[in-house]
């Protein structure tokens, strides 16, 4: 018998001066089995620093083709393809000739990264936005991880204050340059 996903609830208090993005989001996200808890967390994070009128996680592992979360305009058309992790060049080159920005947060080793994709032929590798979310601080989060979690998320500079229950977590989302 196949495992089910597991449903994660947070309500958030997002509010990114970088962007002048001020909500309060309550969102459902499932985990796959097969997903770890970094994952979930770097995916959620992705989609709170992306924050967008059009924004929707995909399918998820059911569906390798699509991204981890997309923005798509009125008439349906993705114009931000948004992936989580360490996604390899050839996955790059499908996604920034489907849309014009293309984004990667990863949570893994931000320096092995950028080995694995250097001189690799990526379509439209200079307009790639590249970003390595602190580790520590989605260990951080990890560790407070509920199957209900209530938060408020602060981004300035691109530096994450974060506030669950009593614990303040503070992290960084580092620009990465890739070397073509």
């Amino acid at each position: 018998m196949a495992l089910g996903s597991t449903i994660y609830n947070f309500d958030i208090e997002l509010a990114d001066t970088d962007r002048g993005v001020y909500e309060t989001l309550a969102l459902r996200i499932p985990q796959h089995p097969s997903e770890s808890n970094e994952y979930l967390v770097a995916r959620l994070l992705a989609y709170l620093l992306e924050f967008a009128a059009g924004i929707e996680f995909s399918r998820g592992v059911s569906d390798p083709d699509e991204p981890t979360i997309t923005i798509r305009d009125l008439t349906g058309e993705i114009t931000t393809w948004i992936d989580v992790g360490v996604p390899d060049a050839a996955r790059l080159h499908k996604a920034s000739k489907a849309t014009e920005r293309v984004v990667v947060y990863t949570h893994k080793n931000a320096t092995q990264f950028l080995r694995q994709l250097a001189g690799e032929r990526i379509h439209g590798a200079e307009s790639l936005e590249l970003y390595a979310i602190d580790r520590v601080f989605v260990d951080a989060l990890v560790a407070r991880l509920e199957r209900r979690v209530a938060f408020s998320l602060s981004i300035t500079d691109r530096e994450l204050y974060l506030s669950i229950g009593a614990d303040n977590l503070t992290g960084a989302v580092v620009r990465l340059e890739l070397v073509t």
